[in-house]
């Protein structure tokens, strides 16, 4: 079970990095190798070149199981690790692969205080879609015009409260939510959101929220008729998407819509919000984000130089980010077969293996020994908590530690407390150099 950890309060978020080159670079033709997984120490694309003793001295790799263990024994387990240098990290590669776009982190899979810190410092924005996270960053001092609020369906209040914090940038996608501006003329401007199924995303979005493209204009003319500015539209393809077709279909239909919107003198129609969707190694690997967003910057150049775009990423950023460590509670033999029980599992940091459809690479950091085909079970009293079967094992101890990979999206946020057991405690390391690890309050 979880130790008390020690807590390191926030400081004020400080003034982001200047990225002006950087998103004027032109991105090779090869692919930039792959830097943010395995467990080499992350190397950000840019990065000035230093002596190796001055690099290891700048930043510690907490995936290494050297640390992993210390960080255990210093905070106790299950813990979540992490490595805001891999955030880093994979904010830079996904900024260089989409230089025009700008990139408004999604709270949704990891709303932690050092993720939101470090993705600010670099300098990017964030897309906030509930009151709660509307609450997180206005206490965390961030500047509102670097917000954006995208869920489509908002109770008055939700509205209400990101208003009073200062953002101006909404989502909607019928005529009721359109409708409930019509007071705000003025105060909020709106982005039209766009549905485009997509079966082969493993979440497509698409089945629960946008309109039909034909209903846009309609939507954007009730808009004028309020007097709500209609600002731009938006689309999410679906998430972990196989390939980049769908975004490049939804660029050429919202460009069309827009077009014949500002035609029609139906609202400023100058954003184009493409969503996120872009997709990480998990138990398979995945097309390398340069090579992914390729046709997406061929048809990003196609749109007017006046078009502003933006982008929902969050998985990419934060989920190559994090481990997820777990300790063996105790075990078993049953039919034939050694059962693991951990302090971790489906309730809480493997949540996603329910909700988001993914299929965490895991290991022991025990090495040695004949492997065999084992069972990792969770700690609650339910046995749907099977975390993974026929995994080859070497024979386990109590106190033994597991270890899942790419753990940083959609796994501590989507956790529970069921049947008592504690969500696992998250250390964040590498939030400024020399940083070995401390747990953040939740400014709530």
């Amino acid at each position: 079970m979880t130790n008390s950890p020690e807590t390191t309060l926030p400081g004020p978020i400080p003034a982001p990095r200047t990225c002006g080159a950087a998103r004027k670079a032109a991105l090779p033709k090869t692919p930039p190798a792959s830097s943010a997984d395995g467990g080499g120490r992350p190397k950000a694309r840019g990065a000035r070149s230093e002596p190796p003793h001055a690099r290891r001295t700048r930043f510690v790799d907490p995936f290494q199981p050297a640390e992993i263990r210390r960080l255990v024994r210093k905070f106790g387990s299950p813990l979540l690790i992490l490595d805001c240098e891999r955030v880093r990290v994979q904010f830079r590669k996904l900024r260089a692969a989409l230089p025009r776009v700008s990139l408004h982190y999604a709270l949704k899979p990891m709303p932690h205080t050092a993720v939101v810190r470090t993705v600010l410092q670099e300098g990017g924005s964030l897309d906030l879609a509930t009151s709660g996270e509307v609450q997180l960053v206005r206490r965390l001092g961030v500047d509102p015009d670097r917000c954006i609020h995208t869920h489509p369906i908002k109770r008055p209040p939700d509205i209400r409260n990101a208003l009073e914090f200062g953002v101006r940038t909404f989502v909607v996608d019928n005529a009721d939510e359109v409708r409930k501006f019509e007071r705000l003329a003025g105060r909020a401007e709106l982005l039209i959101r766009v549905s485009f199924r997509s079966p082969g995303a493993v979440c497509d979005l698409s089945r629960k929220f946008g309109c039909d493209p034909e209903d846009v204009l309609s939507l954007a003319r009730l808009a004028a008729e309020l007097g709500v500015t209609v600002r731009g539209l938006s689309f999410h393809v679906g998430s972990q998407a196989a390939d980049s077709a769908k975004h490049v279909e939804a660029i050429h239909a919202c460009a069309r819509l827009m077009a014949a919107g500002r035609r029609a003198k139906l609202g400023v129609l100058d954003t184009l919000d493409i969503g996120g969707g872009f997709p990480i190694d998990y138990a398979q690997p995945v097309q390398d984000i340069g090579w992914f967003c390729e046709p997406l910057r061929e048809a990003l150049d196609r749109l007017p130089k006046r078009v502003r775009v933006i982008a929902e990423p969050g998985r990419f950023i934060v989920g190559p980010a994090a481990i997820a460590v777990a300790s063996v509670m105790g075990r078993s033999r049953r039919e034939g077969h050694w059962w693991y029980y951990l302090d971790d599992g489906l309730y809480g940091s493997y949540s996603g293996q329910l909700y988001d459809h993914a299929r965490y690479p895991v290991e022991p950091l025990k090495d040695g020994g004949e492997r065999l085909p084992s069972v990792l079970a969770g700690p609650t009293c339910d046995s749907i908590d099977v975390i993974a079967e026929n995994l080859l094992l070497p024979k386990l101890e109590t106190g033994d530690l597991i270890v899942g990979r790419a753990m940083g999206a959609y796994t501590w946020a989507s956790a529970s407390e069921f049947n008592f057991f504690p969500k696992s405690t998250v250390v964040a390391v590498n939030l400024t150099p020399g940083d070995t690890g401390a747990v953040m309050p939740f400014p709530l």
